[in-house]
C-alpha cells in the first residue's frame, strides 16, 4: 500500500493532523492493565511508521514493533531509536519472544482477505503473548456497520507543502473498496496527484470472536463512538 518514502511521509503527515495517537494508545494501555496491572512489555503489529508505538513507549518499559512495509517501517526506525522494528507478515510472523500485550490499531487487520487469514493472525498474535497477556484488536468496520458510499475528506498545511486527501468507500461483496486520491502542493516543485484502491475486509463480529478462540483466547468485545471499537482477548 505504501509502497515508497514519500507515500510513507504523505501518510504520516496527514494522520498526525487528524487523529489522537496519543489518547488511543492510553485507552489501549488502560485496557491491558485492567486485566494485567503489570503489563510492562507490548508489541505493536502493523506499526506502520511508529506514531502510537512511540505513545506506548510511554507506557509502557520494553516495547516493540513489526511491520510488513519496508518504508513505512523506516520512517519507525527514525522516530523510535533503539526500539526493536520487526519486518514480517501478521499471518506468518515469529519472533520466538512473547508479550504482556499484544496490539493492532488503525483497523490494520482488515486488509487482510479471509477468515483464514484472519484466524492465522489471530493465532500468530496470540503465540506471542505471554500466559496471561492481552490481545487487542481494532478491526476495520462490520458488514452492518459500514456506510456505503462513505466520503472522507482532509486537508492539512506542513510547513511549504499542502496535502488533500479525499476518499470514497464503497462494498465489494464482503469487502470495502476504498478508493483514495492525494494533491500534494509544494512551493518547489507544484502541484502533484496520487491515488490509489485499498481493500478492506468486512470480517464480522463472529468470525473476529472465532479467530480469538482458535487461538486459545476469551474475547470480549468493546464499542466505541470514535470508531470500530476493539476486541480484547485473554488466555481461557
Amino acid at each position: 500500500m505504501y509502497e515508497n518514502d514519500s507515500a510513507a511521509e504523505i501518510y504520516d503527515v496527514l494522520y498526525q493532523d487528524r487523529k489522537d495517537y496519543d489518547a488511543e494508545a492510553a485507552r489501549v494501555a488502560a485496557l491491558v492493565r485492567e486485566r494485567k496491572p503489570d503489563a510492562s512489555t507490548l508489541l505493536d503489529v502493523a506499526c506502520g511508521t511508529g506514531v502510537h508505538l512511540a505513545a506506548f513507549a510511554k507506557r509502557f518499559d520494553t516495547v516493540a514493533g513489526l511491520e510488513l512495509s519496508e518504508s513505512m517501517a523506516a520512517r519507525a526506525a527514525e522516530r523510535l531509536s533503539g526500539v526493536p522494528l520487526h519486518r514480517g507478515d501478521m499471518r506468518t510472523f515469529d519472533l520466538g519472544q512473547t508479550y504482556d500485550a499484544v496490539v493492532i490499531m488503525f483497523s490494520s487487520i482488515g486488509y487482510l482477505d479471509t477468515a483464514a487469514e484472519l484466524n492465522s493472525a489471530v493465532s500468530a498474535m496470540s503465540r506471542h503473548l505471554a500466559d496471561d497477556g492481552v490481545l487487542v484488536v481494532e478491526p476495520w468496520y462490520f458488514p452492518d456497520s459500514f456506510l456505503d458510499g462513505h466520503v472522507s475528506t482532509h486537508a492539512v498545511k506542513n510547513g511549504d507543502q499542502g496535502i488533500a486527501r479525499v476518499s470514497h468507500s464503497t462494498r465489494e461483496g464482503d469487502k470495502t473498496r476504498m478508493e483514495i486520491h492525494y494533491l500534494v502542493a509544494d512551493s518547489t516543485t507544484g502541484i502533484k496527484h496520487r491515488s490509489e484502491v485499498d481493500h478492506l475486509t468486512l470480517f464480522s463480529r463472529e468470525e473476529y470472536t472465532e479467530a480469538f478462540r482458535l487461538g486459545g483466547l476469551n474475547v470480549t468485545y468493546l464499542e466505541s463512538q470514535a470508531g470500530p471499537g476493539f476486541f480484547v482477548g485473554t488466555r481461557k
